[in-house]
């Protein structure tokens, strides 16, 4: 039987590669800090191990006869924590991981990268795919640049054995999101605290065929590779208005156009200097962002992987039933709609 172990078992997308996991009969040793949460993964089966990516001893001894390495554990709230610490936990992480999965002869590492990774569209496409690679100013968006020098030291292990690949989800909802990842659009929509909507747009899949690209990633994806997991392109204003749809709210009737994102962020900047904290976590760097069409061509990943995706809509509906069922909508300071 093969045995894997999931770094970041407990949050978003590592939770629902574990349900994946089981439901192959493939064992799963799921590596947590004392401190993680239990909601996402309660009711799953796997073997926990308690170790930090920071601490390389507890990491020699969780990947000790595992076969499969997941590595999903990573800083994604880098709007909230400082960079070095994104910088400390998505790139020296993963760097320690993949040198203790090397060390034990592991058969199989699959990075979760990010899309993120791979900038902005280059001139003259509309599309991103596997060939781009991260082209904004680090200070810009520090998560995404994490994740390119994480894909470095990929390819570094790469090159000295380690069969290594690299998996790019794009933006990911869907059920036991329990840190309002994406679902934060599902609060903000809620409060009504979408007061407009930028010009640009963003591809999403749904968490649990990310899941399933990671194990195919595994089966069958070749060595030193990277795989862009993805599903609907969409504008933001078809987003926004399919999740207000889904949790029966009237959508926002503005469209914010795109002459006027530069001095709103400017003046996001002015108050996020000063302590404010903006609806949605939105900051000037990310308001600024929001005006690119982040298309991604997800063809490698089909042909190779098989990968598939499901309707955008059934993922909002899904998340937004999952929080209803577990309290998370109360915890977050709203209600569902009656």
């Amino acid at each position: 039987m093969v045995t894997a172990l999931v770094t970041g078992s407990t949050g978003f997308v590592g939770s629902n590669l574990v349900l994946a996991l089981n439901r192959r009969g493939i064992a799963v040793r799921a590596l947590q800090r004392k401190t993680s949460p239990q909601d996402a993964i309660s009711g799953l089966e796997y073997e926990p191990v308690i170790g930090d990516l920071l601490d390389v001893d507890s990491l020699a001894a969780a990947v000790e006869g595992v076969d499969w390495v997941f590595h999903v554990a990573a800083v994604s709230d880098w709007r909230h924590t400082p960079a070095e610490v994104v910088y400390r936990v998505n790139v020296d992480g993963a760097r320690n991981m993949m040198e203790a999965a090397k060390r034990a002869g592991v058969q199989r590492f699959v990075l979760t990268s990010s899309s993120a990774a791979l900038g902005k569209p280059p001139p003259g496409r509309e599309l991103i795919d596997e060939r781009d690679t991260f082209n904004l100013k680090p200070e810009e968006f520090p998560y995404g640049h994490s994740k390119h020098l994480a894909e470095v030291e990929m390819g570094k292990f790469a090159r000295d054995g380690l069969h290594t690949i690299s998996v790019l989800p794009t933006g990911v909802m869907g059920p036991r999101d329990l840190k309002f990842i994406s679902g934060e659009l599902i609060v903000q929509a809620l409060k009504r605290g979408i007061p407009g909507v930028p010009p640009g747009g963003l591809n999403y899949i749904d968490v649990r065929d990310a899941a399933e690209g990671h194990v195919a990633a595994a089966e069958k994806g070749r060595p030193g590779e990277r795989y862009i997991l993805g599903g609907n392109n969409m504008t933001h204003r078809e987003v926004i208005d399919t999740i207000s749809r889904v949790v029966g709210v009237r959508p926002p009737a503005l469209d914010i156009p795109g002459w006027a994102i530069p001095p709103m962020a400017v003046v996001f900047d002015l108050l996020k200097a000063v302590g404010v904290q903006l609806p949605g976590n939105v900051d000037g760097d990310a308001l600024r962002l929001s005006r690119e069409f982040l298309y991604y061509d997800t063809g490698k990943a089909e042909r190779d992987l098989g990968l598939t995706g499901r309707p955008f809509e059934e993922s909002a509906r899904d998340a937004y039933e999952w929080y209803k069922a577990n309290g998370y909508l109360e915890k977050a300071g709203v209600k569902p709609v009656a």
